[in-house]
């Protein structure tokens, strides 16, 4: 089965053909990260101006290096939630007007699905039920997948997520857009240990995140150094910033891991790509006997196939979208 995804959630525009889910036949991503580094990060408007531009000359690639033809596709699945509402519109109205024109059915696929599939292309093998770690620029859930289409949050973020965390606090640092990946590489060079930053608690919920002080915390303290005409170091800061909020994730869950016996552990979206997330995950799951899965770096990312392969097993649930579809840019993960 033939599965043409679409993605527009943010400042990528991406398309993809998949066969049965795990096959990337194509996967073509037409970033904007140049033009937005200009302003420090992504601008709504000229994202969602972008995606127009090119949606229609990505779409085209996509189906002609994958070698099957638009008649061939047996479905087109879209990001429908959540991200910017302008750039998902021009996705969702691409697809639609694509669906009804070829009579092609139209799968919605919700984006945090979308990157725990990254790992079903990655990883042949990988079945549901596991436990998910969602980490990237806008999320942050630890999530029981029960079933490909069945999956239920069992603690989230209270305000910021990990990769805004990571992005606000590069910015402040004096890295350019996107921070977080810069952070990581300048991190590698620097002292882990040189500062110490809080891990907040949630009361009454001890798998919640909080970001907003551990950014708050490192802003604050660039600021009083700046005021006393003292140089920071700033690959030591990077370092021990970077361990922070790398040990809050870790720490929430291999603590959800114990809470729901899981031994299957898996983790998606941008910051899946953290090196020190990546290296420390994998000593914790050797250490505790359990089975680690992480997305290929090229899947980290949003991207089209991700999304095509869990269009693949909505379709198959019956998950079929009529032309009334909206986009959304809040929606929980579990509808």
């Amino acid at each position: 089965m033939y599965i043409l995804g679409i993605e527009t959630s943010c400042d990528e525009t991406a398309a993809a053909v998949v066969k049965d889910g795990r096959q990337v036949l194509s996967n073509v991503v037409a970033s904007q990260v140049e033009e937005h580094k200009l302003y420090g990060g992504v601008v709504p408007e000229i994202a969602s101006r972008r995606h127009s531009e090119v949606i229609s000359q990505v779409v085209q690639s996509a189906l002609s290096e994958s070698g099957v033809a638009l008649s061939e596709i047996d479905a087109i699945a879209v990001t429908y939630a959540p991200g910017l509402i302008g750039a998902l519109l021009v996705g969702v109205n691409f697809a639609k007007g694509l669906a009804m024109s070829a009579e092609k059915p139209l799968i919605p696929v919700h984006h945090l699905r979308g990157h725990i599939a990254s790992n079903y292309i990655s990883h042949q093998e990988l079945k549901p039920p596991f436990l998910c770690l969602v980490v990237s620029g806008g999320h942050s859930h630890i999530i029981q997948v029960e079933d490909y289409t069945k999956l239920t949050v069992i603690g989230k973020t209270r305000d910021d997520a990990a990769g805004e965390a990571f992005d606000k606090a590069a910015r402040c640092m004096g890295m350019s857009y996107p921070g977080g990946v810069e952070m990581d590489k300048i991190a590698e060079d620097g002292d882990e240990n040189a500062f110490r930053f809080p891990r907040p608690k949630v009361d009454g919920a001890p798998l919640d995140f909080s970001f907003s002080g551990l950014k708050t915390s490192v802003i604050n303290l660039m600021h009083k150094a700046s005021q006393k005409n003292e140089n920071l170091p700033i690959p030591d800061l990077a370092a021990s910033y970077r361990k922070a909020v790398v040990e809050y994730l870790t720490d929430h869950f291999m603590l959800a891991a114990k809470m729901t016996s899981s031994s299957k552990l898996v983790v998606a979206g941008g910051v899946s790509a953290n090196r020190l997330l990546r290296r420390n995950l994998q000593v914790l799951t050797e250490q505790s006997g359990k089975k680690l899965y992480v997305p290929e770096l090229k899947y980290c990312g949003d991207n089209a196939a991700m999304i095509a392969s869990q269009g693949y097993y909505e379709f198959l649930e019956g998950n079929i979208a009529s032309m009334n579809l909206n986009a959304c840019a809040q929606r929980d993960i579990s509808l």
